[in-house]
């Protein structure tokens, strides 16, 4: 399930999302959903907020050095960076940073950022979500 759960996770950082299965639509028509055949196909498919969100990261000492909050997707349809928080308790206190998605690495089933340390990601610049 671990296995699962990582190469998930790395397809959607490396892998763009582009639409499989693009039909041109007849003027006026308008599709909304999913068709019974595609929704087999999201089934099928891997859950960020059940299989990513909240998952453990660690620095190649093998520290826990925060958990996932969230994924930031690109214009582009690409998961371009991955929110970490590190310390506070309960998310009061603690300190989210925008990591890039290509810095994050898959080993023994765990996300690794080399290099990192709490002390390192406490000394970023705190993300903070647009107020538009």
């Amino acid at each position: 399930m671990r296995h699962l759960l990582h190469a998930g996770l790395i397809a959607l950082i490396l892998t763009p999302a582009v639409p499989t299965d693009v039909r041109s639509q007849t003027a006026g028509e308008r599709k909304l959903g999913v068709t019974v055949i595609e929704l087999n196909d999201v089934i099928k498919g891997w859950s960020a907020r059940r299989q990513v969100l909240g998952q453990h990261v660690y620095n190649d000492k093998n520290e826990k050095i925060g958990e996932i909050e969230d994924i930031i997707i690109s214009p582009e349809r690409s998961a371009s960076y991955a929110i970490v928080s590190t310390g506070g308790f309960l998310g009061i206190g603690s300190h989210d940073v925008a990591i890039p998605a290509a810095q994050l690495k898959l080993s023994n089933d765990r996300l690794v950022l080399p290099g990192a340390t709490k002390e390192l990601i406490r000394a970023m610049p705190p993300f903070e979500y647009s107020r538009k």
